[in-house]
């Protein structure tokens, strides 16, 4: 077996067929020098080896077609075949030991969060987040060892399987690399989106966040506090205090748990202006780091650190809105366009507009007395 097999987090490879996207961003930001938490890498080479070696490619292949259940399309039952097939065979004992060593080399053999990070992900257009498994607070090499199986298995989520059957991505090209890194025992944690996703706006940053570890902000299983900056200044124009009623917490050497949040946290900024103005001004940099190109930003506070987590293109991010748009007012033709929104509530046509609207009012002088009321919308429309 190829020492390839196990890399270090920081190494060089700069691959999503050798690290998949996670491994290779996280690379990236070590490399160039931010705080990332330290850990290895277990190669797609090693899930590869694995899937030949119990000849489970053409299985699985076989196995990923969906269903008609109830009249849909469905993949949950391909996706339980396929696990089950991760599930029945067990690492050869060359694998085992070159996790375990790397998992040893780590300072005080700590607790690890045990990453998927497969070849078609985190890209501009396609990022299957929150689509295949992340296991926290892992302790032990076996344990670690287990889990990255658990990783490979996730690559074939019933979730994943329809993504990739969407976007027409060959489901036998995909393959899974595995990211280990010490766990952050994170006070506070979200995401940073350096534009803003819902608008396009390029001048909005958007934060997200939450107490406790970030895996409730990204899972949608909190509603979180929202904070909007200002790219120029870095100043926050608005924030929205979520209700933060849970949070994921690490339980001892194993596993984590929702836990309420103290009432009187739950009316509190999870984040300060200060640490609110050095994540946007990281962000920034991070942005520069990727080429420019928007960013989604997982980032984590322990003892007042930041910890950044992952960086990946938004993606299907809509075009910057227009600047400096006026809306001149039509003459003599006010009235009727309040009353046109009233009544034809629904979107308008292009054509309709250019036709029908804009005609009637460059070309219409209504007397004072008009009154819109006795109009009916739709025989005005089978006459035209």
């Amino acid at each position: 077996m190829s020492e390839s097999l196990i890399i270090s987090l920081d190494s060089q490879v700069d691959s999503l067929e050798i690290v998949g996207g996670k491994g290779r961003s996280l690379a990236k930001l070590t490399n160039a020098g931010f705080d990332v938490p330290g850990g290895f890498q277990v190669t797609t080479q090693a899930y590869r080896q694995f899937v030949a070696e119990h000849n489970l490619q053409s299985q699985i292949l076989e196995l990923a077609k969906p269903r008609i259940v109830e009249g849909t399309s469905s993949f949950e039952q391909a996706s339980g075949d396929i696990v089950s097939l991760f599930h029945e065979h067990a690492l050869n004992e060359e694998i085992i030991q070159q996790i375990v060593k790397a998992y040893e080399a780590l300072e005080g053999t700590p607790a690890v969060a045990v990453r998927s990070s497969a070849n078609a992900e985190d890209l501009p257009d396609l990022s299957f987040a929150g689509q295949q498994e992340t296991y926290l607070n892992v302790t032990g090499a076996n344990e670690v060892a287990a889990a990255v199986r658990n990783c490979w298995a996730s690559l074939w989520t019933a979730q994943a399987i329809n993504y990739r059957h969407e976007m027409d991505i060959q489901q036998d090209v995909v393959a899974m690399a595995v990211v280990v890194q010490i766990m952050i025992p994170s006070e506070v944690s979200g995401i940073l989106f350096t534009a803003n996703p819902a608008t396009g706006d390029r001048d909005e940053m958007i934060v997200n966040c939450s107490f406790g570890l970030g895996e409730a902000v990204v899972s949608g299983q909190v509603i979180p506090d929202t904070y909007v900056v200002d790219r120029p200044s870095l100043k926050v124009k608005e924030t929205i205090i979520g209700a933060k009623d849970q949070m994921i917490v690490s339980v001892g050497n194993q596993g984590t748990r929702m836990e309420d949040v103290a009432e009187a946290q739950k009316k509190q900024s999870s984040l300060t202006e200060t640490a609110l103005n050095e994540l946007a001004s990281v962000a920034l940099q991070i942005e520069k780091e990727f080429d420019g190109v928007p960013q989604d930003i997982e980032w984590a506070i322990s003892a007042d650190k930041l910890w950044l987590l992952q960086s990946r293109p938004i993606t299907h991010l809509p075009a910057p809105p227009p600047k400096d748009v006026s809306w001149p007012e039509i003459p003599d033709a006010q009235l009727l366009k309040r009353q046109v929104a009233e009544n034809m509530p629904e979107p308008l046509s292009p054509l309709f507009q250019d036709l029908y609207l804009k005609g009637l009012f460059d070309s219409q002088k209504w007397p004072e007395d008009w009154k819109w009321e006795g109009i009916h919308t739709r025989s005005w429309m089978v006459n035209i």
